[in-house]
């Protein structure tokens, strides 16, 4: 009977990986983004408890030999995200939603305060700082990469610096 039950419990185990595999393909079929793809110094601002709003940066690293496109992301922290950029129109920054961003082939782009970032619209907790939270960035081929989200009062010295310098 031992025996039996062991066996029995191996084959679900061995046969789980399997059901998963089937089980994504059915509904969305979202692939790993090529490892060429890298998210670093991914960050948010910490946010008042009523601010209905936020935005992550980071960098996108395509250490690959052909150009990817972003063109969305997703976050269980917010109703719904947008890709946007800072633009001057006269002497004012105006926030204004892009469709896309190119990563370069053999290149990057950061996604910084005043630049480009991704908009938190209708938050489900506030953005306290030390906590994190995952965001999964979409690309035009269907795949997808997810990093996790360091929530900081002020930017990093790392991150987003005016200077551009990074380790």
């Amino acid at each position: 009977m031992l025996l039996r039950l062991l066996a029995a419990g191996a084959l679900t185990v061995l046969c789980q990986p399997a059901f998963a595999q089937d089980h994504h393909h059915d509904h969305a079929p979202m692939q790993a983004a090529p490892s060429e793809l890298v998210v670093s110094q991914a960050w948010s601002r910490a946010m008042p408890p009523s601010a209905p709003t936020g935005a992550v940066y980071f960098v996108l690293e395509n250490r690959g030999e052909r150009a990817h496109k972003l063109v969305g992301a997703q976050t269980p922290r917010a109703g719904k995200t947008e890709l946007h950029t800072h633009v001057h129109q006269g002497d004012m920054m105006k926030m204004q939603q892009i469709p896309s961003v190119e990563v370069p082939a053999a290149g990057k782009v950061e996604f910084k305060p005043g630049g480009n970032h991704v908009m938190l619209f209708g938050l489900k907790q506030p953005l306290v700082a030390g906590e994190s939270f995952p965001i999964t960035l979409q690309f035009e081929n269907g795949s997808e990469l997810t990093a996790e989200v360091s929530i900081e009062e002020d930017a990093p010295v790392s991150g987003g610096s005016a200077s551009g310098h990074h380790h």
